[in-house]
């Protein structure tokens, strides 16, 4: 299947729910029988969260795995014994080596995020597990965008696939509202601090350019009193997590 839908469209849902019931349904046969595999350790964590959810009363196990940490906690998880992994590639080809992993009886296998997949350079990575899992299966390929190369790609991981689109490609969806403010680089400061005196804003998240101008601005946030956090590459996997985990119990405003 190949399924092409901006993030926070439901995709987690949409092949989470009917993974479980179809597990749930063949009697917990033992072993890895769904591999779910993700560019980013926020997205397996967040992944995992759902996961804890829908499958809550079910029996269904599962694991989540990256790198960044140490192993000890993944493999335990392991050995308990689950049904469905999520998991980066890195550290999913890492304790296969090591022999924690096997997906000689997997039955379906989720790429989630393709074209960030692509995007930060784990085609190889993916090749690596295609070779490890069995030829037949079924392939679930989601992904926000379908330039070129991840046709290709889905073509060459996908037999007569069934199309499944839900939003023109690169759209915005409905509940935002867009505006754009022309302002000299001198007063984008001043600007935003302005902005962010109304009380009704509680959440926001700011991109920015560089790393750098991310860890710059957290500061200027910071002095004027509004709480503010950066989370990029060169952060510690522990602290963009807790960035992360701050910015969604309303601890972190921006």
């Amino acid at each position: 299947m190949l399924g092409c839908a901006q993030t926070g469209t439901g995709k987690t849902a949409a092949f989470a729910i009917p993974l479980i019931q179809r597990l749930y349904q063949s009697d917990h046969k033992k072993g890895i029988k769904a591999l779910i595999l993700t560019p980013t350790r926020e997205l397996d964590i967040q992944i995992g969260e759902n996961f804890d959810q829908y499958a809550k009363y079910t029996g269904v196990k599962h694991a989540v795995i990256f790198g960044g940490v140490p192993q000890k906690a993944q493999v335990d998880a392991l050995k308990r014994g689950i049904q469905v992994l999520i998991a980066t590639p890195g550290r999913l080809l890492d304790l296969q080596a090591q022999g924690f992993i096997s997906l000689k009886g997997l039955d379906y296998f989720v790429l989630d995020e393709a074209d960030r997949m692509l995007d930060m350079g784990f085609i190889h990575d993916i090749r690596k597990v295609l070779k490890l899992i069995p030829a037949r299966r079924q392939t679930l390929f989601f992904s926000a965008t379908m330039p070129a190369e991840i046709e290709k790609l889905a073509d060459s991981m996908l037999t007569h696939p069934e199309k499944v689109e839900v939003t023109p490609v690169s759209s915005t969806v409905d509940t935002i509202q867009q505006s754009v403010y022309f302002v000299e680089k001198k007063e984008k400061k001043d600007l935003l601090l302005h902005l962010l005196k109304n009380p009704e804003i509680e959440s926001v998240l700011i991109f920015t350019r560089t790393k750098h101008g991310a860890d710059k601005l957290a500061k200027i946030l910071n002095k004027s009193e509004i709480g503010a956090e950066a989370i990029h590459g060169n952060k510690s996997q522990n602290a963009r997590q807790r960035a992360l985990t701050n910015f969604k119990d309303h601890t972190t405003r921006v």
